[in-house]
């Protein structure tokens, strides 16, 4: 199998790795649950009906973090099925101990690079949303080419979501929002549901990072697109 920290060569590519600390209690998560909530890196398409064991909605979210928004909206949303890509080893254990600790049954997660599991393993117009939150910002403008939300990627990510489905992006760093904004009108397949920025739906808790830095007078802008 592939390492997931040295992706192949292309054009486009949906982290840096820098991984951090991984503790006992996350790395016991990764041993034990993630054979039983996580999905193998494949080059074949993934049954997402079959995996969660239902026909239901599925929401994507690329970059996950630490996994306390995903785990909150998750159960907040049992309606839906969510499948967590993130990269990161002690994410992926946070979020496989709150999936544990909370019982929840409508969240999977693929560790591995988010460009090849689109290419690969998710099929055209399967999903009904794409969640990206608080992706890094790379303020430095030689570094901006490492931003997540590029061209490409939103290309590739349209035409995986079904016509109807939701784009969501959420920023903290302004000059990002900028940027996600042109990206995503940019887009002819995505039509923006706001004049600019969207309001932040209920769906989409506040970090405690996030409460902090509003009472501080700082911003978030959400970034919402349709599919056409």
């Amino acid at each position: 199998m592939p390492d997931p920290s040295q992706p192949v060569a292309r054009a486009i590519r949906s982290f840096v790795l820098r991984q951090g600390r991984v503790s006992s209690a996350q790395q016991r998560a990764c041993e034990t649950l993630l054979p039983r909530y996580g999905i193998p890196y494949a080059t074949s398409l993934v049954e997402l009906d079959h995996v969660f064991g239902r026909a239901a909605p599925k929401i994507l979210e690329i970059g996950f973090g630490m996994g306390e928004t995903t785990a909150e909206i998750a159960a907040a949303q049992p309606q839906n099925d969510y499948l967590g890509i993130e990269v990161h080893t002690p994410g992926v254990g946070s979020l496989l101990k709150q999936i544990d600790a909370r019982a929840l049954t409508n969240v999977r997660i693929i560790q591995y690079d988010a460009v090849e599991v689109l290419r690969h393993m998710i099929a055209p117009g399967s999903l009904d949303g794409v969640h990206i939150f608080f992706p890094d910002p790379w303020p430095k403008k030689r570094h901006h080419k490492r931003r997540l939300i590029q061209p490409p990627l939103v290309s590739l990510l349209a035409q995986k979501l079904k016509t109807g489905a939701i784009f969501h992006a959420a920023t903290d760093w302004h000059e990002y929002a900028e940027q996600i904004l042109a990206v995503l009108a940019a887009e002819p397949a995505l039509t923006n549901t706001a004049a600019d920025y969207a309001e932040r739906p209920g769906y989409r808790p506040l970090t405690k990072f996030e409460s902090r830095g509003l009472k501080l007078g700082h911003g978030v802008w959400d970034i919402l697109f349709r599919r056409l």
